[in-house]
């Protein structure tokens, strides 16, 4: 204990146990999470999803590209190694967890496992994404390798929120329920997203399978999706008055003008990886949104926890 107590006491430990510190961490969690996601979409875009055609070595019996592999092996390689800075940025963030104090010196066990879960996600998203290589790019598991990204994207998002200094804002159970269904209509948007990248033409190699899926009409769906969810965001800035509801919104009407120049333009690779850009950022402001509120809890009622009279005139006969 006394060793312990010596490590928590250093200025080090001072220092990466504070709340500036933590906050900055939790940032810097959150940013590299979406840079995953964008060179991700740089390794499919460029056609280098089997740069490194096994995993978790790049090549049989090497864990570094063969200059044969060229500028794919090169980017798919690169993306592999971002893995390892994540996890480095992760295992930081939850030792600043461990070290850190509220004002009355008790530790934040939410902000702990919350941080922890992020660390796991991580490996756990390098294990799908060799999944991806090892099933040459099946376009489903690469869906499910970009979701799993922005599964951790809203715990960043939720871990900055709670090291943040602006508390959530109280609300009643219909503008609590107004910003889960925003948050939720978001979902369903990347998630027909994936399924739009999944049947349209970059894969990710030139021989990787397609679903099958008519490109066209699932774009249309996928633009269905966007409606209602640019609506659910107007109605919560009218009804949340928050400033997280107006990024969302600015960043959805951005994602949607992207979206309708790529799809009318041939999807050109610079407007592509934006768009990923943008749905990666739009999960985080909807998550914003959503930690932004927190149901108003009921006053006391002071009447029914005051002792009736009988109980009284019972205490004082004792």
């Amino acid at each position: 204990m006394d060793l312990l107590t010596d490590v928590r006491d250093s200025t080090l430990a001072r220092r990466l146990g504070s709340p500036t510190w933590l906050r900055r961490l939790a940032v810097l969690s959150l940013v590299m999470n979406i840079v995953i996601i964008i060179t991700g979409g740089l390794v499919r875009l460029t056609d280098s999803g089997l740069g490194c055609p096994t995993w978790p070595q790049c090549t049989p019996g090497a864990y570094t590209p063969h200059p044969a592999l060229g500028v794919h092996g090169a980017i798919e390689f690169g993306n592999r190694l971002i893995t390892f800075i994540l996890m480095i940025v992760a295992l930081i963030t939850w030792i600043s967890t461990l070290l850190y104090r509220r004002a009355d010196r008790t530790p934040d066990r939410k902000l702990r496992w919350l941080s922890f879960g992020i660390g796991v996600g991580i490996p756990f998203q390098g294990v799908i994404g060799g999944i991806t290589v090892l099933t040459h790019l099946n376009p489903y598991v690469v869906a499910l390798h970009m979701l799993n990204s922005l599964v951790l994207v809203t715990l960043a998002t939720w871990l900055v929120r709670l090291t943040w200094p602006a508390p959530a804002k109280e609300v009643g159970p219909r503008a609590r329920l107004l910003s889960m269904i925003t948050f939720a209509l978001a979902w369903v948007v990347v998630c027909l997203g994936t399924v739009v990248t999944g049947s349209g033409p970059h894969a990710g190699d030139v021989k990787a399978v397609r679903t099958g899926l008519n490109p066209l009409d699932v774009s249309h769906v996928h633009s269905f999706s966007v409606y209602l969810l640019t609506a659910a965001t107007i109605v919560s800035i009218i009804v949340l008055r928050n400033r997280a509801a107006v990024l969302l919104l600015i960043i959805e009407l951005i994602q949607g003008g992207i979206g309708f120049a790529q799809y009318f333009s041939g999807l050109p690779i610079q407007l592509v990886i934006l768009h990923i850009a943008g749905a990666a950022g739009t999960i985080a402001l909807a998550a914003n949104l959503l930690y932004s509120v927190r149901l108003k809890r009921p006053a006391p009622n002071t009447a029914s926890s005051a002792p009736s009279p009988h109980v009284e005139r019972r205490t004082t006969n004792a």
